[in-house]
């Protein structure tokens, strides 16, 4: 007892070290504190019958485990080759890895938001707040875990990031502390996490102590990641770039005042932008990555715990990025009386990211944009000059990030009754300051700080009834309650008295020093108060959820299961308020009933499901009909608190009409699949066929503009996904010295959009056309035939030549396909054409060993997929970028990169007015497949080696490893992957770097 009361010690010491003290302050921890403990064990040893101990539990899961594989699809790893791979989010290690499972990587800068669509999109992706309700649940140990909301988008003119620290949340997940990954595709297994899971569910398993076996285990490695070859340019070469339309559409080939020629450029002989071009030597480097993972198991029968510590850095190859992790996992199970066990869990991370300092970000995130008449140059020396000033600045982004469970399992004979407590906290700090010599004198400083917060209580009943071990009934009853608050404060502040003061947005001093009351304690001191804002938001979310679970199975050849639930959600409706969602599921066992005796067919099962579930709404704004808002004035945002210090409450004019009785959105979902097992397990394949028709969902009706909405909010929104899901693995070649595994995984997916609300039939929202009947993934284009290198190639009808939006085509035009033969080229001869999702993506693994050696790769493939190159349509469309003080005219260091197939784009009239290099034209939609060698490990076990010489080692796995080797894609851009939820390479993706790794993995 006394080792327990070690284990309770510690477990409530790192609790208080860890946990906030409150998740509603404003002032958090900023780090996470752990106090050393040295644990002295002298408890003897007492034997312990397996009914009493831990280990019976471990049993029932198997068995239930089995149960469960027979009525759903879930596909199971192990993260052991998962770990390999130096990856510093989530998303990186199931890339690639899972049937259905597609994930986005817009950029190779650490710690960036990754995104993940399991069996297709759920919804027409129009802004970020779509790709935020279409993300899959990730549960980690039963709790679901919480996201970043995207309402802060709201105060925001653009989408790139998000305000504060915007770091991949699924960066806390430490994959060394994670015992099996597995994907939950279909209602079957996805039912019990209710309407947070309607996207699908990966479930995340954390390493738990087992039996009374005490052990260390130490997982590391160390690497590079290794800087990009690129071709540089400079003054000179973009002089010759546009020289050639000079020589095509100017008069003599010459530069006018009239063509407002860059000052730039027109100096051949300025060495600052015509001479070295030798900018990467500052912002490519070779990278350090490093990871290090250390575990101690302990305890007895009664009693066992684990607890890790971790640090990894993940450095980028570009821009001095980079993000730095420590995190801290702690596991306990306690079984006090022989019918009670007690469980807990603690996960805790910090999180310290440096971001890019990109031009494009920065005038985004500050509301302001100074002169761009010229970029920055491409001279090492000029370029460092301008990295020296901002170096005077600062821009700390921290995220802390806690998870945790406590859980009571009581067993009483057939009956087991389980209550759990969950938490799920994480906030973040944004803290910026730009020096006045970056914006023309104008300094600007911000302060961001936000939290989000998941509670839940859990309840569960269960009852177990086999008679004559023929029927076996399981009966279950659960109760669930989330609580979920998302909160932030944002203030930010122009024109500082001096750039020593950098952070000062307010006094903090609310109290004199004599104890009265400081009147003016909110008035800013180091910056102008008509110049300071102050945003704050906070919206909340509960669930409350019932059900009922009953599995069936018949002498082991027949299972069926059922499930009602009734889910209340906070942002329905109140004459909406509730949900029923049935599901059933069933399987055959053919092994068992037909082919008993087969000795060619080792398992054999047939399943399907088929239920509703419903989907929960993103926002409160849908909760209560037509609303007021706080959004009155113009500071350059989209919502302001107030006009002038006084709060008026006005209607969500910009947000859209919220109407009455607005129904659930839900998801009706059939899944019929296969498993099969041959050749004595040495071959299995799993097939599932799938179709998801996703309903009543919510779409901005442009509409009611004469009372001053931007649009009405409407459901009626349907569309299906259908597809197929298929792994494959053999044990292709067993012997005593040589093996060779194999594992394939596909997805087939198609997507339909099936009705809209009102009943239209096709609507336009903003550069996207949404038809009934058409995927909503494809691009809205104009058809591009060439170019009009003269003007009588112009056609003409009843005197009146090709016109496009009313102005006449011209010699240097393109050639746009008048679709519809009114001989007017406008939006309705625009095609749908690709998909920005794939038509068939995967991966191929295979696993080698001989002896004591083992190899590994790793192939991760997309196919059927397109994306718009915008990166190359900026660099042809010159003339209408230059000059400008928008986002558009922005112009990134890496402007003086040479990317992409000049050759392949025709000569236009950049001067035309009918724009023609305009990214809506399919001109610049590209074949974006790829099949890509992500990952090469080499491993030698010196286990057996040690054991021999009588060390006490039972693993000792030494392995070296290079990942994203190559890529095979017919895309003439930087990286099939760099692209945007959108389809739409921009060209600010970071590179996904080549790493180089050494590690080692032992247990002791």
């Amino acid at each position: 007892m006394r080792y327990l009361w070690a284990c309770l010690g510690f477990f409530a010491a790192f609790t208080l070290n860890v946990l906030p003290a409150s998740a509603g302050a404003n002032k958090m921890h900023k780090g996470l504190a752990i106090k050393h403990f040295v644990l002295q064990d002298t408890t003897k040893i007492k034997f312990v019958s397996l009914k009493d101990s831990l280990r019976k539990d471990s049993l029932n899961q198997i068995k239930q485990k089995t149960l469960y594989n027979k009525l759903s699809g879930g596909v199971q790893k192990n993260t052991r080759d998962l770990s390999l791979f130096p990856a510093i989010t989530l998303q990186q290690n199931l890339k690639g890895n899972y049937a259905g499972l597609y994930v986005q990587e817009p950029s190779g800068e650490p710690g960036t938001i990754q995104n993940m669509f399991l069996r297709g999109a759920t919804m027409p992706l129009l802004s970020k707040k779509d790709v935020y309700a279409s993300q899959p649940l990730v549960v980690l140990d039963g709790i679901p875990l919480i996201g970043e909301h995207p309402f802060a988008f709201d105060i925001q003119q653009y989408d790139f990031n998000r305000i504060g620290p915007a770091t991949n949340l699924l960066s806390t997940i430490d994959i060394n502390n994670i015992a099996s990954v597995e994907v939950l595709s279909d209602l079957a297994s996805t039912a019990i996490y209710g309407p947070r899971g309607v996207n699908g569910v990966i479930l995340l398993k954390s390493k738990t102590p087992d039996g009374i076996a005490r052990s260390i285990s130490f997982n590391s490695y160390i690497g590079m990641a290794q800087k990009p070859t690129v071709n540089t340019i400079n003054g000179k070469y973009e002089n010759e770039f546009r020289q050639r339309f000079y020589d095509i559409y100017t008069t003599n080939g010459r530069y006018s005042d009239d063509e407002a020629y860059p000052v730039y450029l027109s100096d051949s002989l300025n060495n600052v932008y015509s001479g070295k071009s030798d900018w990467t030597d500052l912002y490519y480097k070779n990278a350090l990555v490093y990871g290090i993972n250390l575990g101690l198991t302990g305890g007895s029968d009664r009693a066992s715990f684990r607890f890790s510590l971790g640090n990894t850095k993940s450095d980028g190859v570009a821009d001095g990025t980079g993000l730095d992790r420590y995190s801290a996992m702690f596991n306990i199970n306690m079984k006090p009386v022989k019918w009670l066990l007690f469980s807990a869990m603690i996960n805790g991370n910090r999180l310290n990211r440096t971001r890019n300092r990109s031009l494009r970000d920065r005038f985004a995130q500050i509301n302001y944009f100074p002169d761009l008449s010229a970029p920055l140059a491409p001279n090492k020396d000029y370029y460092g000059s301008y990295l020296n000033e901002y170096s005077k600045g600062f821009d700390d982004n921290k995220t802390n990030s806690i998870q945790g469970f406590a859980k009571l399992v009581g067993t009483l004979g057939k009956f087991k009754i389980s209550s759990s407590f969950n938490v799920d906290y994480n906030e973040g700090y944004r803290d910026i300051f730009y020096a006045r010599t970056l914006l023309q004198g104008n300094s600007y400083a911000s302060n961001y700080y936000g939290f989000n917060q998941r509670l839940m209580m859990d309840n569960k009943a269960t009852y177990d009834l086999n008679l004559k071990n023929v029927h076996d009934f399981h009966f279950e009853l659960g109760q669930s309650m989330i609580w979920d608050i998302y909160k932030y404060n944002n203030a930010y502040a122009y024109k500082g008295a001096n750039d020593y003061i950098k952070i000062n947005l307010l006094d903090s001093k609310p109290k004199n020093d004599d104890g009265s009351d400081n009147g003016g304690y909110l008035t800013p001191v180091a910056f102008p108060r008509e110049l300071t804002y102050r945003f704050l938001d906070k919206t909340e979310d509960n669930l409350l959820s019932f059900y009922g679970k009953v599995n069936y199975s018949y002498n082991d050849k027949y299972f069926v299961s059922g499930t009602l639930r009734l889910d209340g959600s906070s942002n329905a409706q109140p004459t909406k308020r509730w949900f029923y969602s049935p599901v059933l599921s069933a399987a055959w066992n053919i092994k068992n009933d037909l082919l008993k005796d087969s000795k060619g067919v080792d398992d054999l099962v047939l399943r399907a499901s088929a239920g509703r579930m419903g989907r929960t709404f993103t926002y409160d704004n849908y909760a209560q009909g037509p609303q007021y808002t706080a959004s009155v004035g113009y500071t350059g945002n989209l919502t302001v608190p107030g006009y002038n210090a006084i709060g008026v409450l006005t209607r969500p004019y910009s947000f859209g009409w919220v109407g009455y009785n607005v129904p659930w959105s839900y998801s009706d979902q059939l899944n019929i699949g296969v498993d099969v097992a041959m050749l004595k397990n040495r071959l299995h394949v799993s097939a599932d066929f799938y179709t998801k028709a996703e309903k009543n969902q919510l779409l901005g009706i442009p509409s009611y503009a004469e009372y001053g909405y931007k649009q009405s909010i409407e459901s009626g929104l349907n569309m299906s996904n259908t597809g197929v899901d298929l792994t494959i693995s053999a044990l292709v070649i067993a012997n005593s010295k040589f093996s060779w595994n194999s594992a394939l995984n596909l997805n087939h997916n198609s997507n339909k959009l099936t009705a809209l609300p009102r009943g239209l039939n096709e609507i336009i929202i903003g550069n996207r056309f949404l038809k009934v009947g058409q995927p909503v993934d494809q691009y809205w284009l104009l058809e591009n035939e060439g170019i009009y290198t003269a003007n009588n190639q112009v056609p003409v009808v009843n005197g009146q030549p090709l016109k496009y939006n009313g102005t006449p085509l011209k010699a240097g035009d393109p050639r746009w396909k008048d679709q519809n033969g009114d001989n007017i080229i406008d939006e309705r001869d625009k095609v749908l054409k690709g998909h920005s999702l794939p038509v068939l993506s995967g991966g191929f693994d295979n696993s080698f060993t001989y002896g004591n050696w083992s190899l590994g790769t790793n192939l991760y493939f997309n196919l059927g997929r397109k994306l718009i190159n915008q990166d190359m349509a900026n660099r042809f469309d010159f003339v209408n970028r230059e000059g400008n003080t928008d986002v558009s005219s922005v112009k990134e260091i890496t402007f003086w990169e040479k990317r992409g197939d000049y050759s392949k784009y025709p000569l236009y009239n950049p001067w035309s007015t009918v724009i023609p290099y305009r990214t809506d034209q399919d001109l610049f939609l590209e074949n974006a497949s790829f099949l890509k060698l992500r990952s090469v490990s080499l491993g030698y076990d010196l286990g057996t080696v040690l054991k021999k010489k009588n060390i006490k080692i039972s693993k000792f796995f030494v392995y070296g490893s290079v990942n994203n080797v190559f890529v095979i894609t017919p895309y003439t851009g930087q990286d099939p992957e760099l692209v945007s939820y959108d389809g739409i390479d921009t060209g600010y993706g970071q590179p996904i770097p080549r790493t180089y790794t050494l590690g080692v993995k032992m247990e002791l």
